[in-house]
Formats: structure tokens, sequence, C-alpha cells
């Protein structure tokens, strides 16, 4: 039997993942911080696991004997996470967490890495050509843990992907991302602050993202893949198809948050590797995903609305 390990397994990737690993008939065992999900699912095994404590993640590691590992977790608080020094400890959790997991008979590791790896100023992005330059922390700490991954499943014999993944949206997206906070805006019939919308980025629903790696698990393609869906699109094109699906076209206000000097105009990936290696596509269009994500804000909108 296939026996995997999640980390991030509550996670907004992660939680999407595990339905989708019951299909392929994995024993799930789910790692988390916190001692309860805020779900359940029957046939999976949880874990209450503190990554960053080294002798007792190797213990349950041992005590599991993973055939499989996808890595998941991280530091991803908004507003802090970039630049946090908090990304290094996850770099030597990281590295602890796969030595584990190889020592024990593991066979298959796929990591969660990111396009702020790359060198934004060339814009569209393909692995193993575009130039690797993050200006972040978070981006800085994300290659060097590839590259150490790289370098570890040649020693070690084992089979390793790497998904960097673009921009996402969807159901038990932090309220204060952009498609998050837009619809809670426009469903409280708030004004929706934006920056002026002209960035062009590849966003993908989590739900496909989730479904990318589940079949970057189950493939034999080692190395980087970009996780995205190789659309560029306007941030205001998605801005207005929320207002359009909620009836709050007036609430929009475009250029009321100042955007970031280090924003790049374009960033799009490649997904060549993604469609023709790994053989998938996604399965929801844009409006697709809004409309999920919508109706799922529409059952869990929070009291207070963040601005």
């Amino acid at each position: 039997m296939k026996r995997i390990v999640v980390t991030g397994a509550t996670g907004f990737i992660g939680r999407h993942c595990l339905p989708l690993l019951e299909e392929k008939e994995y024993e799930i065992h789910a790692f988390s911080s916190s001692s309860q999900p805020d779900f359940e699912r029957s046939k999976i095994i949880w874990h209450k696991v503190d990554l960053f404590h080294q002798s007792r993640l190797k213990e349950r590691i041992e005590d599991i004997r993973p055939s499989h590992l996808l890595h998941l977790a991280w530091y991803v608080e908004p507003g802090k996470w970039i630049n946090s020094p908090k990304n290094y400890r996850w770099v030597q959790a990281s590295l602890d967490l796969l030595l584990a997991f190889s020592e024990c008979g593991g066979q298959r590791a796929v990591m969660a890495g990111s396009c702020a790896e790359y060198d934004w100023r060339y814009s569209y992005c393909i692995e193993g050509l575009t130039p690797m330059k993050p200006i972040t922390v978070y981006g800085t700490c994300k290659n060097a843990l590839q590259e150490m991954f790289g370098k570890l499943i040649d020693n070690m014999e084992l089979s390793g992907a790497w998904g960097r993944i673009f921009f996402l949206y969807g159901p038990h997206e932090h309220p204060a991302r952009l498609v998050s906070s837009v619809i809670q805006s426009l469903l409280a019939n708030q004004p929706a602050l934006c920056s002026h919308g002209y960035q062009i980025r590849d966003y993908l629903y989590v739900k496909d993202v989730a479904d990318a790696f589940v079949a970057l698990l189950e493939s034999h393609i080692v190395g980087p893949v970009n996780i995205a869906s190789g659309l560029p699109i306007a941030l205001k094109e998605i801005v207005f198809k929320i207002a359009e699906k909620l009836d709050g076209k007036d609430l929009v206000r475009l250029g009321a948050i100042n955007a970031s000097i280090d924003e790049p105009a374009l960033l799009v990936g490649d997904i060549n590797r993604l469609s023709k290696k790994v053989a998938w596509q996604p399965k929801y269009s844009l409006d697709q995903g809004l409309e999920e994500t919508i109706n799922w804000w529409q059952h869990n909108q929070p009291i207070n609305v963040n601005k």
C-alpha cells in the first residue's frame, strides 16, 4: 500500500489534496500543528507534529515509514511572510523532514516551491531556463531549499519533484488576499479597495493546484515543475469578474491602494512540463473557480470584513 505523509494538511492547499489522495487509495498520515483539524475525513490518520522538533519528527517518521511525502507546510502569514526571518527555520525543518523520510525508506517526495524563486525581470518563467534571482527572504529560502533538495535526491537515489506555485485563490484562502478581500467587501456592500489592477498575473484555482500536486506526486517527473495556468490575466479583470457576479461594479475602487514598487508588470508561468510531461490540465475555468469561491464565502462570511 502507498503510505503518505502530508504536511500542512489543514492549510489552503493541503486540505484540498486530502480527498484526491483518498481517491488514489493512499494510507494518509496528515501532519498539522493544531491538535484537531477544523474538518474530519474518516480514512485519514491525524498527527499533531512540530516540524521544528527534529528528534520527535524523526521518531514519528520512523513509526509511519511512509513511501511518499507531500510537503506543503511553510510560514505564510499575510503581511509578514515575505521577508520574515521565520523562513530560515523552515529551510532547516524541511531538510530534517526530507532526511528522516529518506532514511526510513521513502521513495517519492514532492515539495512546494514558489514563483518567488525566479528573476521577475524576465516576466515569463520557464523551468531550467529563466534565472533564479529571488528578491525576498521567502523566495531566497525556497530557492535554497530547492537546490539542496535537488542534490539530496540525487545522492539518496530518491525520486523527487518541486512544484513552483504561482498565484492561486479559492475557498479557505486568507481573507486579506485579493480575491477573498474583494468578495468579502462586495458581499458586505462595502467598497472593494484595490490597486490600479494593471498587473498581469497567472492565477489557478486552489482545487486545480491541489490536483496538479497529486498528479505530480503520482508521476515520475523529477525537478522543478511550474504549478500555474499559463494564462495571463490583469488583476482588474479578475476584480470586475467578481463584481459582475455580485452586482457590485459601482463598489470597485481601482487605484485606492498603492501598488508595490517591486511588483513586476507581468508574471506568468510556462506550463509545458506540467501539461506535457505530467499530462495534467486544469478542471476549472476562472469563472467556475470564482463562482465556487463566492459561494463558499457566502456561507463563511466573517463578522468583520477586512478593509
